[in-house]
């Protein structure tokens, strides 16, 4: 869902273009800081001129180390302190010692710190790297107290260094007047290079008579995330995406650009400085019931700031407090005692890894666990996963909570690394602990479903009649439908004051159809299929799309509204009825948000393939007059909604097979006018460095569709751009929750029952961008990088349904909340992703050697690999050795065997169903087709491109061949 606007004359409502300060353009949330204060800002106290003179201070630094660049120089400069140390470029402000912007000596321009808005967040009130904050407890005393160096900010004393060796001090302050009056203990902070990485390390001392202790102590990550005021491509210049790894002490935080490319700066624990907890610094409007002023930072969050996060080595006194009502954390949340006269420290040490690809090897090659889960950290309990460590002490032993959520059993080594087979054995969450030899503890976070399969089927189950609204006297007409649920109450949302949640549109209101629609795909059930048929008859043609006439196809914004002189005794009271999300009847009817258009569509396309792949399952129409549909709707599309048109769609890529479905049945008129459509977007795309837009300022859910017609019209060099892009924002981390999780912070206020400002795990984000990540595996298909990625966010999809088939929204990640939303919202995009990709895929690795994403593996002693899919599908394998990929448009796979030596391939096809008498059998060739297709041993007759072959009661084994072309 995005955010409505005020619409300029001749445009949609949805969308406002402002003009941002110093003459950016903007298009965000709302505008949030006046130009005034922002020029005011560029002379305030301790900042030298605007941003043109730091520009040129970073430059001259750099011209002067061009001929012999040392290890470690600075130059001061007023307030400022700039440094070539190793591989970095630094600017420390001289007052407080933190460090205002960080970059590669190999490209000064592209910082990893807000250093673009350091105009806008000076004086108190604002975090910046180098600074802390406590929750302490001093004895004697009940009550926790918080402290934060960036509160009220006081003069640091800058203390005497000494240097040696590989480690060169760059400053040294004792920051504990910072920390505010009455503070108990002495903080020194210290900024050294270490080799070729940067160390910030903070010793704390107990100096005092009492015993204290912490139940707090955060390392505030102030990294350049917020990209208010700023064109997509200046943003993809200047910013970066923070993902943490919240395994404490295999924990780490991975900085990326917004473009993927260029080194990814790595932070890793200095010492025994365990990532526990990763708590959102709130600004003042946003704090939670119960914070602290104290730890808030000054910095508007919004949809083009996500916020800045704490690094937490310890969180015991949040637990009990403002966390006491969430879910279980990523882990248990600890405290400790520091005694009069002792000290502790704590740090993090920066490095760079050369890209997202090589921060595994970069975290190995500096000492640090690493853990790869194959083929990740969702495990269905009919799939095991397969966990290979490298660390370099012995593992002493593991522990799993709750208590018998995982089994682990060793499988020897690989190589370097120690193998375990993980079975998941109660649905949920489950913290694999492992405990080294020193006793520190990696910490890996995993989620087991029920089968796939499984709980696709039960997800249906529940759609169907949980969320099947039918009521004949509705006065909005939205009878029957699948409509949004509120799980915590127990009902379908009928009313919202966000009208489109209750409304069957936009993706609040759309996603509980379109899941259901995705499920009939590949797992149709009669009673279902027969319900989706009425919807679509019922309420989607005549009442929320235009049945005939000349906005033919055009699709309304919602059928619910909110009209109170019509309905005076309707809406419920106690709601906020007077924002703009209450649309109007008129606002509602409006046909022009593209957006609507691919939810329709996606719903007739199912339709057609149900009818055309399976006999008697599909009553109402044929086959043919679901697929005209489905074309209606994207003709339509451009032309009662051009304007968002410009942009990716979520759910877009479904008009790439809608098109060729238009092909395969030789309907060549209507293929040639949207392909004709179509064109004339991606050449728009073409045009644009970063085509990733919307009616925000950023978004993550365009970049599928985009990558989906540049690859279609064979525009391979942006294809790869907008890869990289999705790489960036969509990271490999050990933690179900944000391996393959796609970066979205903004849904839970368009869609989901608690609405904020929060990273969202697995919103539907995730899975609809592993769409074009299997593709271009696929095209690609050595890049295990990029498949781990696709698979996270596929199987992220899974771990929103919970035991009764309930599929939430998204799942809240700030340590307050930890728990699913409450609300279906959206989620059904997310579905759409997973049903869409869902397939298993057959590598040899030249690292782990044989695996089966997707399915169980097995060896045989001639060398054949047997691979038995598990995915919710089973209608799609991609072999990586030999590029095939092997798609089922009816019927299901058993087993496929395949043989390295002869390169033979045999497909085992189970049995017929009474709606699927014959399978249709593709072979595609995603990477370019080969010399020597192959071919089907005995001959079957060509359907629309496909072999089709007869079933019978038993399963049905065919043989392929590498034949001539």
């Amino acid at each position: 869902m995005r955010r409505r606007f005020a619409g300029q004359a001749g445009r949609p409502t949805g969308r406002n273009t402002v003009s941002g300060c110093m003459g950016f353009r903007t298009q965000m949330l709302w505008q949030r800081v006046p130009c005034a204060l922002i020029l005011a800002g560029l002379g305030s106290a301790g900042f030298v001129g605007p941003l043109s003179a730091f520009a040129q201070a970073r430059s001259a630094v750099g011209q002067s180390d061009k001929s012999d660049q040392p290890v470690f120089h600075c130059d001061a400069a007023k307030s400022l302190t700039l440094c070539n140390a190793g591989p970095f470029f630094l600017r420390f402000q001289a007052s407080d010692g933190t460090l205002r912007a960080l970059s590669a000596l190999t490209d000064k321009d592209a910082d990893y710190l807000p250093w673009r808005i350091e105009a806008r967040r000076q004086g108190n009130g604002f975090a910046h790297l180098g600074d802390i904050d406590f929750r302490l407890k001093t004895e004697g005393e009940t009550g926790w107290q918080d402290y934060a160096s960036w509160h009220v900010r006081q003069p640091v004393t800058q203390l005497r260094t000494q240097n040696g060796g590989q480690e060169r001090v760059l400053r040294r302050d004792d920051m504990s007047a910072s920390l505010g009056y009455g503070f108990p203990l002495q903080v020194v902070r210290a900024w050294r290079l270490s080799g070729q990485e940067l160390v910030l390390e903070f010793s704390v001392t107990n100096s005092g008579k009492r015993a204290v202790t912490v139940g707090g102590l955060g390392i505030p990550l102030v990294f350049g995330n917020d990209f208010t005021d700023e064109t997509l491509e200046e943003a993809h210049r200047h910013e970066v995406f923070a993902d943490p790894a919240i395994a404490r002490d295999g924990g780490y935080i991975q900085v990326t650009r917004m473009s993927g490319a260029g080194p990814v700066l790595l932070g890793v624990p200095e010492g025994h400085t365990p990532l526990e907890a990763y708590r959102p610094i709130m600004d003042a409007p946003h704090a939670t019931s119960g914070e602290s002023a104290v730890l808030t930072d000054g910095t508007p969050r919004s949809q083009t700031f996500e916020g800045f996060y704490d690094w937490m080595p310890a969180s015991a006194g949040f637990a009990g407090q403002e966390w006491k009502n969430a879910g279980a954390q990523w882990n248990t949340p600890t405290q400790f005692n520091l005694h009069p006269g002792e000290t502790r420290s704590f740090g993090i040490r920066f490095t760079f890894a050369p890209g997202v690809r090589g921060i595994e090897k970069t975290l190995a090659e500096h000492g640090r666990p690493v853990a790869v889960s194959l083929p990740g950290y969702v495990v269905p309990q009919d799939l095991p996963a397969t966990l290979y460590l490298q660390a370099p002490l012995p593992v002493r032993s593991f522990s799993v909570e709750p208590e018998g959520a995982l089994s682990l059993v060793p499988e020897g080594t690989r190589g370097v690394w120690q193998r375990y087979r993980v079975e998941g054995r109660t649905w949920g969450r489950a913290r694999l602990c492992v405990m080294y030899a020193d006793g520190s503890v990696q910490t890996l976070n995993y989620f087991v479903t029920r089968p796939a399969r499984t709980a696709a089927e039960e997800m249906g189950r529940f759609l169907f009649s949980r969320q099947w609204y039918e009521n004949p006297a509705d006065p909005f007409h939205r009878s029957p439908s699948i409509m949004t649920y509120d799980r915590e109450a127990g009902h379908i949302v009928t009313q919202e004051p966000r009208v489109w949640i209750a409304g069957l549109s936009d993706e609040g209101g759309a996603g509980s159809y379109v899941a259901a629609a995705m499920k009939e795909l590949d797992n149709p059930d009669p009673q279902e299929v027969a319900k989706l048929e009425r919807f679509v008859n019922e309420t989607v043609t005549g009442r929320l799309q235009v049945a005939s006439g000349p906005a033919e196809g055009g699709v309304r914004k919602s059928l619910f509204y909110y009209d109170p002189a019509h309905f005076p005794d309707l809406y419920k009271t106690g709601e906020n009825w007077k924002t703009w999300a209450s649309w109007s009847r008129e606002k509602a009817a409006d046909i022009q948000r593209a957006y609507n258009y691919p939810h329709v569509a996606l719903v007739h396309w199912v339709l057609y393939r149900l009818a055309r792949n399976h006999t008697g399952l599909v009553q109402q129409h044929d086959a043919l007059w679901y697929l005209h549909k489905a074309a209606v709707t994207m003709t339509a599309m451009m032309q009662q909604a051009p304007y968002y048109t410009q942009y990716g769609l979520m759910e877009g890529d479904v008009f790439v097979e809608i098109l060729r479905d238009l092909k395969r049945e030789n309907l060549t008129e209507e293929a040639g006018v949207i392909e004709t459509l179509m064109k004339k977007r991606e050449t728009v795309w073409k045009g644009q460095r970063y085509p990733y837009g919307s009616e925000m300022a950023w978004d993550s859910t365009g970049q599928p569709e985009v990558y989906a017609w540049l690859t279609y019209f064979g525009d391979t060099a942006q294809a790869a751009e907008t890869r990289d892009a999705i790489l960036a924002y969509d990271p490999a981390l050990p933690s179900w929750g944000y391996n393959g999780n796609a970066r979205r912070y903004w849904d839970f206020l368009y869609a989901g029952k608690r609405a904020r400002i929060e990273r969202q795990i697995h919103h539907y984000g995730s899975a609809l961008n592993a769409v074009p990540l299997f593709s271009a595996f696929q095209a690609q298909p050595a890049d295990l990088y990029m498949l781990r990625v696709a698979y996270g966010g596929l199987m992220g999809a899974l771990t929103n349904i919970d035991q009764q088939g309930f599929g939430s929204a998204a799942f809240h990640s700030a340590p307050d909340a930890m728990q699913f939303d409450a609300y279906s919202g959206d989620y059904g995009m997310g579905f759409y992703g997973h049903a869409l990709a869902t397939q298993v895929d057959v590598i040899k690795d030249p690292t782990f050697g044989w695996q089966a994403f997707g399915a169980l593996l097995q060896e045989g002693r001639d060398g054949s690999v047997t691979v038995l899919p598990k995915d919710s599908a089973r209608k799609r394998i991609f072999i990586a050795q030999v590029g095939v990929f092997l798609t089922l448009e009816s019927g299901k796979f058993e087993a496929v065997e395949y043989h390295p030596a002869s390169q033979e391939i045999e497909v085992t096809l189970a049995a017929a169903d009474r709606w699927t008498p014959v399978a249709r059998l593709r072979a595609d060739y995603p990477a370019g087709v080969p010399a020597h297709p192959y071919a089907l041993s005995s001959a079957a007759p060509d359907v629309r491109g496909a072999w089709e072959i007869p079933l019978h009661s038993t399963p049905t084994v065919l043989h392929l061949h590498a034949g001539w072309p």
